[in-house]
């Protein structure tokens, strides 16, 4: 079972990753693409809308989170009717959500105008766009649900395999579009339509493995109260990181211009691909922490704590790294020179913080997983606020740069003076030995890389895609025979933390 175990895993975190590497292939390509077509203004109206109907996952109110969670405790303890209430009370849920969603929407375009500078030869198209991402968002709400099945049946990879597919597909239809002089709706309309019909299709393969049954009878309260229970902490955390990641460019679309988003959004939209080849591998580690607690194996929670945070630094060290020292030739190669001076202080200011997350990004959904993220919430709550009006003080005498400040001091307190240690103190582990076992072998093995990546850029400075593709290689090559070393070794795995026979996980009250 534990070779099985291993193999799913495997497979459900390299699939995460060619999903990744499809989305960051896409984006590198469609992102400077589509902003020569559309200019910086409506490229930064597109930017705006979406982070504006970004807010609209609030609506989730925690729900996916409830249902990973749930359904993978169902599984464990094999639970089909369990099974069966999870999923009807979140669908009638999700309905519910979307139809609500798609109203507020309607009420909303009218105003657009008054919150926003928007140009006014660009206002009726925002308001199109509005209107079609909304409308998208609501029918997601209940189709999504399938998505997250899979999830909580830790069947990663049918959900990468169809957004695959779906990615390369959207891609193809933007640029032909584009190139048929269409203009940013029919770009919007594409964006949106193609992950409905995905959702679709993982419907009917959730079907085919689960056969779960629909009805009425099936929505049950008490199964929407424990729900709701877990999911109106999971909201605070929600509403948190809104706060965080998804008010940069708001704030600067309602204090500067539009084009302002545009600059900030390149720096940023780098720290995202980095971030997400880290949520590829971490997201595998909260149904897999809530399995190991349902089954009672709490050795099991600190291994996925002590490994999983060991290899999330693996894959973020570096290629924060690479980030920091290759910044600015990837940003000139990318979308052109003009951005380098604006755009790369907002990549390194966030590369620098974010990575400090990334690095502990299996402890968040081990505390999801288990349902022990009240604190969380709480903390990550008050994080949010400070973001915001921070990022307002801030943003008047530096501009994008004080935005990116202000989100970048708020997320250092938390992920260095509460997150680690909380996570030690919940899971009984020495907070020495955890950073010891964690971090020290990662941070070895990217001192060779940084050497030779700062020795070739001494020897010369890329200027194209060839030129940085070499830098990149040689600190791939170096890297690579770094983590051989330890694979060899079998220190990627290893797992030495003591922990008192008298201290044990009190899991008893976890519902």
């Amino acid at each position: 079972m534990r070779k099985l175990e291993k193999l799913q895993i495997l497979k459900n975190v390299s699939s995460n990753w060619l999903m990744l590497a499809a989305n960051i292939v896409a984006g590198i390509f469609l992102s400077p693409f589509i902003l020569s077509h559309l200019g910086d203004s409506a490229f930064g109206i597109w930017v705006l809308i979406f982070s504006i109907t970004g807010y609209y996952g609030l609506f989730d109110f925690g729900i996916r989170s409830s249902v990973l969670r749930y359904f993978s405790r169902s599984l464990a303890m094999k639970d089909e009717e369990g099974l069966i209430k999870v999923f009807n009370t979140s669908l009638f849920s999700y309905s519910c959500i979307g139809a609500l969603t798609f109203l507020l929407t309607l009420v909303f375009v009218p105003h657009l105008d008054s919150f926003f500078h928007i140009a006014p030869e660009f206002q009726r198209t925002a308001r199109w766009l509005l209107i079609i991402s909304g409308g998208a968002i609501a029918l997601g709400f209940p189709l999504e649900l399938a998505g997250s099945l899979l999830e909580g049946l830790q069947r990663f990879d049918i959900v990468n395999a169809t957004g695959i597919v779906a990615t390369i597909v959207r891609a193809v239809l933007i640029v032909i579009a584009l190139n048929s002089g269409y203009g940013l709706l029919s770009v919007a309309l594409i964006t949106m339509a193609i992950p409905l019909l995905t959702s679709v299709v993982r419907g009917v393969i959730v079907q085919q493995i689960c056969h779960l049954r629909f009805g009425w009878r099936y929505i049950d309260r008490s199964t929407f109260h424990q729900m709701a229970t877990y999911s109106g902490i999971t909201f605070m955390t929600i509403v948190a990181g809104r706060l965080k990641f998804k008010t940069d460019e708001i704030i600067i679309g309602s204090m500067m211009t539009a084009s302002a988003i545009t600059y900030f959004n390149i720096g940023a939209r780098i720290v995202d691909y980095a971030g997400s080849v880290v949520q590829g591998l971490a997201q595998v580690f909260l149904p897999m922490s809530s399995h190991t607690e349902a089954i009672g194996r709490p050795d099991g929670l600190r291994r996925i704590f002590v490994v999983g945070n060991r290899f999330c630094a693996f894959v973020i060290f570096p290629i924060s790294a690479v980030l920091i020292i290759l910044g600015k030739s990837i940003i000139e190669v990318w979308v052109g020179k003009k951005y380098i001076a604006t755009s790369y202080p907002v990549l390194v200011i966030m590369i620098v913080v974010m990575t400090l997350m990334w690095a502990q990004g299996a402890s968040t959904r081990i505390l999801f997983g288990i349902g022990e993220h009240k604190t969380l919430a709480v903390v990550t709550l008050i994080e949010g606020i400070s973001n915001v009006l921070l990022s307002i003080l801030l943003i008047r005498p530096y501009g994008i740069i004080g935005d990116s400040i202000g989100t970048a001091i708020p997320l250092f307190c938390t992920t260095i003076f509460f997150l680690p240690g909380h996570m030690c103190r919940r899971l009984h582990i020495s907070l020495n030995t955890y950073l010891r076992e964690a971090y020290t072998l990662p941070i070895l093995l990217c001192m060779p890389m940084v050497v030779t990546m700062l020795l070739m850029k001494s020897w010369f400075v890329p200027h194209t895609y060839f030129t940085v593709l070499i830098h990149l290689s040689a600190a791939a090559l170096v890297y690579g025979i770094g983590l051989a070393w330890a694979f060899a070794g079998d220190r990627l795995t290893s797992f030495s933390v003591p922990v008192p026979a008298s201290r044990k996980l009190g899991m008893g009250a976890v519902s």
